[in-house]
């Protein structure tokens, strides 16, 4: 079985495919979404997930999120003395998506389909590539987010033909894509976004309100895990939008407690800048896409972030149109995903249908240009495969020398929309000999092709020889070889996974350890008695009298937490 996977900057979730539809999987505390964050104690013991993120609430210097951003970069998180790029803590999120894919179907899964943002480039693709292999999946295909949720959209809800543009705003990236479905085709006209826009900067506002309201709180002095708590109480106080027009904001630092009161009306005012940023890919996507605001039929709202109720009410004014909501946003893209995988193991259920993709980045090369007076500049950019071109797609441009008795040209592989080389992104080079001759008179023909797994292949021809050069860009120098996978995979083995049978006894611990941190006084020495007694029932290793304890705390906590 091929399983469906978001792998989100704040969120991830597993989906797979069943003769109803795409279903998603619950994991191991029976909850569908699993925060993309990793915790190390020092004993070396690994948390995933929703117990990492109460970890990281006390144990800030130990643990990781966000990480998605820095996906195909050289960024190291260290945790407990062990260090971590960002698609090895990646891995570690998918296995433990895999397990629970594994505990739910019962049988073992091996295959994924992986989400990526539609603005992710190749070495970003790569990376969560890499990352599925190091968590022993063998990675189906990577599905853009936008491209997955318009599956689940497009095929599974009896839409009728038509353009739609997917506006997709997660924890930590925004994508818009213009799709167009008509018969049993799904076509992506175009896609735009921001890998550093999301709902984790929406949160960013309400922490800046809060240290404006509080200039007496130095930054500078506090620690780790009050910085944490902060952030905490600011994206308690966001979610309170989703019910009222206000919300507050409650933290204590020390003996002292901190308050933020706000208006809905008022944190509108505020994200103006974030709503403004978000404009731009829209634009841009309709621009390359040569289609106008009133000929897109509908607009689909995918991530996290659009529950926010003036995101959606942006969304509407923009487009003149209501956003579609009729899919829970969380969920649309690892569905999407799941429907992915099982159109590529050809179930006989699933819809019959093409999907056309885009290449999101404009990828060329480096020229030299002629310029008066017979004078040359070099570090100009040749564009060959232009933004948005759909692919799988082949292209090829004509270069020729630029010196008399030139013995070879060199071929730079960039990304970008630059017309100057040097702020593109450099995927590569080749060099190919080429016959002395004046200047202008040897000639390359230089290929490039781009295939739906973001696979460049690119071949340089001399035209005068015919000799044929061809490469296959890796566009990462971190480019792991199968044997390195293999090792990397195996030093992540030795790290102690927490067992699952155990996982909501420590999740219920560590919020026992937060509230007690919280607390002083007489509530202080209440958590502490509920806190002993449930560790007691937990030393007894007797099941029934364990389950009972934990029942008995998981209401304290809830009781604790309304007061």
């Amino acid at each position: 079985m091929i399983i469906g996977i978001d792998l989100g900057t704040t969120n991830s979730l597993v989906a797979y495919y069943t003769e109803e539809g795409p279903k998603i999987i619950p994991n191991r505390l029976g909850k569908n979404l699993t925060p993309s964050v990793v915790s190390v104690d020092e004993d070396g013991q690994v948390y995933i997930g929703e117990t990492a993120k109460e970890r990281m609430l006390l144990y800030p210097d130990s643990s990781a999120s966000v990480f998605k951003r820095s996906m195909g970069s050289e960024k190291v998180y260290e945790l407990s003395g062990k260090k971590f790029l960002p698609e090895e803590l990646s891995a570690l999120v998918l296995k433990a998506l895999k397990e629970d894919a594994e505990c739910f179907l019962k049988e073992e899964v091996t295959e994924a389909v992986i989400s990526v943002p539609a603005y992710f480039n190749d070495e970003r693709r790569k990376a969560t590539k890499r990352a599925g292999e190091l968590a022993g999946l063998k990675v189906e295909r990577i599905i853009s987010e936008p491209t997955a949720a318009a599956i689940a959209y497009g095929l599974y809800q009896n839409r009728e033909n038509g353009k739609f543009l997917v506006f997709d705003l997660g924890g930590g990236t925004f994508d818009v894509s213009i799709l167009e479905l008509f018969d049993s085709i799904i076509e992506v006209r175009a896609v735009a976004g921001d890998n550093f826009l999301g709902g984790e900067d929406f949160t960013k506002v309400i922490e800046q309100l809060f240290y404006d309201k509080h200039p007496e709180i130095d930054k500078d002095k506090l620690t780790d895990k009050e910085i944490r708590h902060i952030t905490k109480q600011a994206e308690n106080c966001k979610i309170g939008f989703s019910k009222e027009r206000t919300s507050k904001m409650v933290c204590k630092l020390g003996e002292q407690t901190y308050e933020l009161e706000l208006s809905l009306d008022e944190y509108e005012a505020k994200c103006d800048e974030l709503l403004d940023k978000i404009r731009q890919p829209i634009k841009r996507s309709l621009a390359d896409a040569n289609v106008r605001l009133k000929d897109i039929d509908r607009v689909v709202l995918v991530g996290g972030a659009t529950k926010l109720s003036f995101i959606r009410k942006f969304v509407g004014k923009l487009f003149h149109n209501l956003p579609d909501t009729s899919i829970n946003p969380d969920e649309a893209v690892a569905l999407g995903a799941a429907v992915q995988g099982a159109m590529k193991e050809r179930k006989d259920s699933i819809k019959e249908v093409i999907l056309t993709d885009v290449c999101p980045f404009t990828l060329g090369t480096e020229v030299v240009l002629e310029k008066e007076n017979g004078r040359y500049e070099d570090g100009h950019f040749c564009p060959i495969i232009e933004r948005n071109t759909t692919i799988p797609a082949s292209r090829t441009e004509r270069l020729y020398t630029v010196n008399d008795n030139q013995t070879q040209i060199r071929c730079k592989v960039l990304q970008g929309e630059s017309r100057f080389a040097s702020n593109n992104v450099l995927l590569g080079e080749i060099r190919i000999r080429v016959p002395k001759a004046e200047a202008g008179k040897e000639s390359v023909d230089v290929t490039y092709t781009y295939d739906v797994n973001s696979i460049l292949e690119v071949e340089i021809k001399v035209v005068s020889t015919g000799e044929v050069t061809k490469q296959i860009i890796k566009t990462n120098a971190t480019d792991m070889t199968d044997e390195e996978i293999k090792e990397r995979m195996e030093a992540l083995s030795y790290l102690k996974i927490h067992p699952r049978d155990k996982e909501e006894n420590k999740l219920l611990l560590l919020k026992g350890e937060r509230l007690y941190e919280e607390s002083i006084g007489k509530e202080r020495m209440q958590v502490e008695y509920a806190l002993r007694e449930f560790e007691k029932a937990l030393d007894t290793r007797d099941d029934s009298a364990i389950e009972g304890a934990r029942r008995d705390f998981k209401e304290f906590i809830e009781e604790f937490t309304e007061d």
